[in-house]
């Protein structure tokens, strides 16, 4: 088993800078990917996260027909519905670039009623997008991106929930979120440290302690500290001033 690089930590004093230079690192991942192999797979968690995705919108370089786009997690509620994240990442970003729409997934609500066969559902979406490819154990998404709740939840793996354990499944559901809607599914944590690249993106005041205790007390085991993908994959943190001023973690100078 290879050892998990450190996290890298970007701050960035003006909220516009954080936005354009995360979509031109999104673009670099991108590039890099299509080379190797043809495609960008990615996977998008929801809250607040969308709005930082906007920078994307005319920039050039991106070759929106090669992405393939998943959700970290998602809420079991309709796709047009206020709390869905699919649909705040449309209205923030998917509808405004022409990316083909069969290449984005989202789940399939019409089976809501069972949320295991949901969720299995789901991960049949994944299998056909990388075991077919790749023919790994793990999917091995070339980008996800997530945020960190107050209560130091990620996608949708919450403190002390059992679920932080699931160890062989893909893709997991949970019916007794601690924040509404309690029906969600959510990638696992072999999945999210199986990926080439992991980055949160997390602003604002009301993020300060949670974000201080994910990274200077790592050994707290909050779900985003768990987030440590295998050798050569790497996580990194795109923070503003307000989110990371008590954070005594080593800042990094952004760059390409």
């Amino acid at each position: 088993m290879h050892t998990p690089s450190a996290p890298i930590l970007y701050s960035f004093a003006d909220p516009n800078n954080l936005v354009d230079s995360l979509a031109r690192f999104i673009i670099k991942a991108q590039k890099e990917s299509i080379e190797k192999k043809g495609r960008f797979t990615i996977a998008i968690s929801g809250g607040s996260l969308a709005q930082q995705l906007n920078g994307l919108i005319g920039k050039p370089g991106v070759k929106w027909e090669k992405w393939q786009v998943f959700y970290a997690d998602e809420r079991v509620v309709p796709l047009d519905h206020e709390d869905s994240n699919h649909r705040l990442c449309n209205d923030e970003l998917l509808s405004k670039v022409p990316i083909p729409r069969q290449n984005i997934h989202t789940i399939d609500y019409s089976l809501a009623d069972d949320i295991e066969e949901l969720a299995d559902a789901y991960e049949k979406e994944l299998i056909r997008e990388f075991a077919q490819k790749d023919a790994a154990r793990f999917p091995v998404f070339d980008l996800i991106l997530l945020g960190v709740g107050p209560d130091g939840h990620t996608a949708s793996l919450f403190p002390g929930h059992e679920l932080l354990s699931e160890e062989d499944r893909w893709v997991a559901y949970i019916t007794d979120s601690p924040k509404p809607p309690p029906k969600r599914v959510t990638l696992t944590f072999p999945v999210i440290n199986h990926a080439a690249r992991v980055a949160f993106v997390v602003y604002g005041p009301s993020k300060v302690d949670i974000i201080k205790t994910v990274l200077d007390k790592p050994e707290q085991g909050l779900p985003p500290s768990r987030v440590r993908p295998i050798s050569p994959g790497q996580v990194y943190w795109f923070t503003d001033a307000d989110a990371s001023a008590k954070v005594e973690y080593p800042r990094t100078p952004f760059k390409l």
